[in-house]
């Protein structure tokens, strides 16, 4: 067990301290031990968001590298593949589809949003949103209209 919590320290230390760059400068040198710079290849893997795009390939284009080193680093970086990343991204993708198609009423056209998301058919779609949220995606607009209805 620690003794003495070391935030209830820095925050008397910052009360007595007056200006304000004088407070951050305070700060920085405080938090530098726990700050580390990011790795460049692991800046240019957490920018790459087109989820119909391959990320790894993208960057192995960008700095020579080879694919596999790449998905290699992806997990030790980010502690997930570049692969269940833009699985992900896509399925939020798709619940945007939907939410804008109940926004505006209309009926849900299930075929628009497999080929705007980048899907390769239903039962990839269907998959994802087992995976992630526990429902068939009909199941899914059934429970987002229940939850969201005003009838009280």
């Amino acid at each position: 067990m620690i003794k003495e919590n070391c935030f209830t320290k820095l925050w008397a230390t910052l009360k007595t301290i007056s200006g304000k760059k004088e407070r951050i400068d305070f700060l920085l040198a405080f938090c530098k031990p726990y700050l580390s710079d990011r790795h460049k290849i692991a800046v240019l893997l957490a920018e790459q968001k087109d989820p119909i795009l391959d990320p790894i390939k993208n960057v192995a284009i960008l700095t020579g590298l080879t694919a596999r080193s790449l998905q290699t680093k992806q997990k030790e970086v980010f502690g997930y593949s570049a692969k269940e990343s833009a699985r992900y991204f896509r399925f939020l993708m798709a619940v945007q589809q939907i939410q804008a198609f109940t926004e505006t009423g209309k009926k849900i056209d299930w075929f628009e949003i497999i080929a705007a998301c980048g899907y390769y058919d239903q039962s990839q779609l269907i998959h994802d949103f087992r995976h992630f949220s526990g429902f068939t995606p009909a199941k899914y607009v059934k429970f987002q209209l229940d939850l969201c209805s005003s009838t009280i």
